[in-house]
């Protein structure tokens, strides 16, 4: 027996990779400007044209990784299998809580993108969080 709240975060976990990746692949100056502010952006697109055709691809090839990992999330999503499930579950939590943890001590020491940080740090502890209910609500659905 699979859960079917295992399908929907997967799904829901997909949607946000999917767009998130596009955008980031073909609006990145947009993105940057949105999240960052405008000056800010401005500093992160780098001074010379080189620094910026390497920041472009660099954040291209960032969003080709972010929208293919919500591709597969969308094929996991069908996966039946209960203790796959619970294996997936815990590697999530510990890839969210390992990027909060990351943007905690690395992105703090750039001036620039410390603004944000408690943003994206709280965003990265939502989606752990989520992992976390679904390990839950398997757990009590397992033993009761």
């Amino acid at each position: 027996m699979s859960s079917s709240g295992f399908a929907v975060i997967c799904l829901l976990h997909s949607v946000i990779a999917l767009s998130c990746g596009a955008m980031m692949m073909f609006y990145t100056r947009e993105i940057s400007a949105f999240g960052h502010g405008k000056e800010i952006a401005t500093k992160l697109q780098g001074s010379t044209p080189h620094d910026e055709l390497l920041i472009r691809t660099s954040e291209s090839f960032s969003g080709l990784l972010l929208f293919v990992i919500g591709f597969l999330l969308f094929m996991i999503a069908f996966v039946k299998d209960v203790k796959f499930q619970s294996f997936f579950a815990k590697g999530c939590v510990l890839v969210h809580i390992s990027t909060a943890v990351w943007r905690i001590y690395f992105e703090m020491k750039l001036e620039d993108l410390a603004r944000d940080l408690p943003r994206q740090v709280v965003g990265d502890l939502v989606l752990a969080l989520s992992w976390v209910f679904f390990l839950v609500y398997s757990w009590r659905e397992k033993y009761d």
